[in-house]
């Protein structure tokens, strides 16, 4: 697989869960450097849990990105 975002830096929000989740992991599959912003709140905006962006980020950064 070709690196076509090698160098590249995105901002994902909403990285913790659903489309933004597997854009984030996409993106750094292809070689960007990605921002993953995600509250962990719910659909209303309720409450926060860091440890859904940090799950993400746990996945990119166990997957050499």
């Amino acid at each position: 697989m070709t690196k076509m975002l090698a160098g590249k830096s995105i901002v994902v929000t909403g990285a913790g869960r659903g489309i933004g989740r597997e854009i984030a992991l996409l993106a750094a599959e292809h070689g960007a450097s990605v921002v993953v912003n995600d509250l962990g709140g719910s659909a209303e905006g309720d409450g926060g849990d860091k440890s859904v962006a940090e799950q993400v980020v746990g996945e990119i950064t166990k997957s050499g990105g």
